[in-house]
This record gives structure tokens, C-alpha cells and sequence, in this order.
């Protein structure tokens, strides 16, 4: 059950956010071992000329960047798998958008289960009655 939030330089398109979406559904199924079923995803779209890295707009680069936090349920992944998904999620973007810039972040924050859930549910309470 993890959350992405992802900030994207760009004008949205249908396309893009069908990529994205697919792509990011695969990487935390297959490299983190979340259920597709639950992983929500929100994408906002940032025109490159208000975002900036080095000083100056990625407009005026002519680069792509993106920023994605994802919260996942605490000690429910290794830092090896983690750094995998940072990895692979930085390769998969700089694939869809072209030109990425290294200063693109990736941040898996990992949440106490007790305070993140879902469906009025947390994680913890989830455990409890899983056994």
C-alpha cells in the first residue's frame, strides 16, 4: 500500500500520466513487492520555466526533472530494495521524459504503520488482525 506523489516538469498529457502510472506500478510491484490493488498515484504536472535547478529554469536547460516522495509501510522493504527502486525509477523517468536531470529526487520515506493506513484503517491494525 504505498502512496506516490509525483512532481513532473511539463505540460500534462494523457499519455504521459498513463506512462508514468504503469510504469511506477510496475517498479514498486516488482521491486518492492506492493499490491497494484492499493498503490495510489498523484501526478502533478510543473511547467519547466517555474521550476529550477543549478540556478536556472529547466526551461532555459532544456531539461526534464521530476520529484516523487512515496511512503511505504516501515520495515517492509530492505535499503537494498529501496536503492534498487531509486535506481530503476530514475532510469524509467529519464526513458519517458528525455534529457532528466541529475538533480531529479526520489524519496522513499518509510512510515510508522501505526500512523498511516488506509480505508480508515492503519497498517498496524492491519497486522494485528492478519495472524
Amino acid at each position: 500500500m504505498p502512496i506516490l506523489n509525483v512532481k513532473v516538469s511539463g505540460t500534462r498529457s494523457d499519455a504521459t500520466t498513463h506512462a508514468i502510472s504503469d510504469m511506477l506500478i510496475d517498479l514498486t510491484h516488482r521491486i518492492l513487492g506492493k499490491d497494484p490493488a492499493v498503490t495510489a498515484i498523484a501526478i502533478d504536472y510543473v511547467d519547466p520555466r517555474d521550476w529550477t535547478a543549478g540556478g536556472k529554469t529547466l526551461a532555459e536547460q532544456g531539461r526534464s526533472s521530476i520529484y516523487l516522495d512515496i511512503k511505504i509501510t516501515d520495515e517492509t522493504n530492505t535499503k537494498s530494495e529501496k536503492s534498487a527502486f531509486i535506481e530503476a525509477t530514475f532510469q524509467g523517468f529519464a526513458a519517458l521524459l528525455g534529457n532528466l536531470h541529475e538533480e531529479s529526487y526520489i524519496y522513499v520515506q518509510d512510515v510508522r504503520a501505526a500512523a498511516y493506513g488506509y480505508g480508515g484503517k492503519t497498517q498496524e491494525w492491519r497486522y494485528q488482525r492478519a495472524g
